[in-house]
Parts: C-alpha cells; structure tokens; sequence
C-alpha cells in the first residue's frame, strides 16, 4: 500500500532538486557542494545564508525566489508522461552515475525504475549501421542480457536500436536514454520500441526536462549518462567523428572499462572502433572477451526457457516461408530504396515488388517515402 505521507515526502523533495537544477549558470559540482555543506532545504529558506554566499545575482534569485509554479508544472508534465523523478538522494539513483563529475540533479523516468540500480553495460555504434554491425549488436546484447546485463543505449537509429532489439529478443529489460524531454519521442519512428522497452519492463531516462525537443548539444550530455551508469561500453561501428566515440571518452573520464569491436579496414564505420582499439580498448569479438574484465557476468544467469517458449509460440503465428523469407534481409532499419532491395536479393523489380508488398501486410516491414523500413 503506498504511504501518503511518503508520496508528499518524495513531491517536496522533487520541487528543491528541481528549483535547485534551474538556478542559472551554478556548476553541479557547485550545487552538490551547496547541499551537502548546507542542506536542501536550508538552501531556499534561509535568506541570510544565501546573501553571505558568493553567487550572482541570478543566482541569489533562484534561491531566495525560485519559480515555484515552473517546479509545479514540471512535475505535473511528468506525472501527465507517466513518469516519475528520481532525485539524486533517491535510492533509487544509480550509485555509479553519482561518482561521475556532472551527475544530472535529477532524473526523469519511465518505466520499471528498479532498473537503474541493476548492472549495466552500455552498446552503442553508428546511426547508419551495415546489416551485420545491426546484427553483431544485437547478437552481443542478447548474449550479455542473457549473462545477466541490462543493456544501456540511447534509443538512436543503427546500433542504439539493435541493442535494445537484442535485449528485447530473450524478454530482458533494456534501459534507454534519450536527449529530449521524456515525453517526446525521438526519433518519431522508435514509438513501437519504446513502447516494446516499455512492455517488456524496462525503462525510459532523461535529465532534460519535459517538452524539450531534440537538440545537437544534448546528445554529448545522453551519452555521459549512458556511459555513467554502465560498468562497460561495448562499441559496435563508428566513425572517427561520432556521438559512440564521444560516449567512449566519457567512459574513459569516467573510470569504465571500453570494448570495441574490430571490422574490415574498407569500412568508414569500422575506423572508429580500430582507433579506439589503438587507444588501449579491448578488442572483443565474442562475450567471453567482456566477462573477463566484467565480473558481475554470470553463466547464462537470465531463465530463458520460458522466453524460448513463448517465440515458439510467436513463430507459429507467424508464416514461416514470410518471416524467413531471405528478401527480408536485403532491407535495413532505415529507408531502403527499392533498387537497393532489388541489387542485395537479385531478384527482379517485379517479383521483390510483389514479395515486399507480403512482408508489409505481415506487419514485418513498411513502406516509406523513399523505399521500404524493417520494423522487426
């Protein structure tokens, strides 16, 4: 039964870690210092403390009179998401983000938060991933799901979205964090994964606040918190100058053990991962290569005997000659233009016409401006 006067509790102490995030131009670090020098609470009652402390005018403002009709239609927002805040004195904060130099003051969540003091490994990659690095992903986030990891990525096209797949796959929580505000969805296209991580007890994250669109400059902050919260960073494709790089340095600052998988020298998605390698990351290309460094890793520790029953019963629903049917291979998870369908199968135009036409009214893909989506 849940306690009333907890509930109140938790509200009160969301509205001072939310009007302590928006005092402007404050470091984190500043603000921590603050709280744990002073208290929460202190920080906006106490008007002498305050004016004795060394801040700017704005910042004086948002302590002694911090916008609490802005805090209160945060947390409405949030609640009207089906979210929750978890603030960085909650339990149920990841203990390993808090060791991080800019751990976010609060979280927004939705989903099975239980998740976020579980043991995670971050897999990310290129956005315009090859059909096998999608596929390596996911294989690797099945095998490290079914050792006992929560998956981490951040919900992104190419690799983000065949680690959440893979996780998924065996029925295991996945956690995705996303660079907008929780209740926008981006991008427009992952609705149905969300709602599968969703479905399948796992978990939404943002430290942006609700409403906020998507923007460059918060992607680099995303991928501090994916990396943050997992012992590990598994790389699978990426280019020199890219957001998976960007999350392995953040791991590196922060302390996490880095992965990269290796692929041909030909390959621009490829230069990434071998440069990461030349920097002292770990060249993996089986699970085994990761349960060495990470401990937590267990033999097969997730129970998939159920989960194996239940795609047993998924496949007879299915037609078989469609779900197999080799066509279904020749189009990605982004727009594949049917010329490109027809180059990969070598089929002629009129029978992958017809063939793709099947796998849509299947449900298996979509058809979209430019050419044709895989969608499971």
């Amino acid at each position: 039964m849940i306690n009333t006067n907890d509930l109140c509790q938790q509200r009160e102490l969301s509205r001072y870690w939310l009007a302590l995030k928006l005092v402007p131009r404050l470091s984190v670090q500043k603000k921590l210092d603050l709280v744990s020098r002073y208290g929460l609470k202190r920080l906006f009652t106490d008007d002498s403390l305050i004016a004795n402390l060394n801040l700017t005018k704005g910042q004086h403002q948002g302590f002694l009179k911090p916008d609490w009709q802005r805090v209160e239609g945060i947390i409405e927002q949030t609640l009207a998401a089906h979210a929750s805040i978890i603030t960085f004195d909650d339990p149920k904060y990841p203990l390993l983000l808090k060791e991080i130099y800019d751990p976010p003051l609060v979280l927004f969540v939705k989903g099975n938060s239980d998740n976020l003091t579980k043991n995670q490994i971050a897999l990310v990659g290129s956005r315009n991933a090859s059909i096998q690095g999608r596929e390596t992903a996911q294989r690797f986030a099945q095998e490290l799901a079914e050792h006992g990891a929560v998956i981490t990525s951040g919900l992104a096209l190419g690799i983000d979205a065949a680690a959440h797949k893979g996780a998924l796959h065996v029925s295991a929580p996945t956690i995705a964090v996303v660079a907008t505000g929780i209740d926008k969805i981006y991008p427009s296209r992952h609705r149905n994964l969300q709602q599968q991580i969703l479905a399948t007890h796992g978990t939404i994250v943002s430290e942006f606040l609700p409403g906020t669109p998507p923007k460059t400059g918060h992607f680099p902050k995303r991928n501090r918190i994916i990396s943050g919260m997992s012992y590990g960073v598994v790389v699978v494709e990426a280019e020199i100058k890219s957001g998976s790089l960007i999350t392995a340095r953040s791991a590196l600052d922060q302390n996490r053990e880095v992965f990269a998988i290796p692929g041909s020298i030909y390959h621009q998605n490829a230069l990434g991962c071998h440069w990461l390698i030349k920097q002292g990351a770990k060249l993996v290309d089986q699970i085994a290569d990761i349960k060495e460094e990470i401990g937590f890793l267990q033999e097969n520790s997730l129970n998939l005997s159920r989960n194996k029953e239940k795609d047993k019963e998924s496949k007879k629903s299915c037609n078989q000659d469609l779900c197999n049917d080799s066509l279904l291979a020749s189009v990605g998870y982004e727009i594949t233009p049917v010329d490109i369908v027809v180059s990969r199968s070598k089929l002629p135009t009129d029978v992958v016409l017809t063939r793709l036409t099947m796998l849509e009214l299947r449900g298996l893909v979509s058809a979209v401006p430019g050419g044709y989506l895989k969608i499971k």
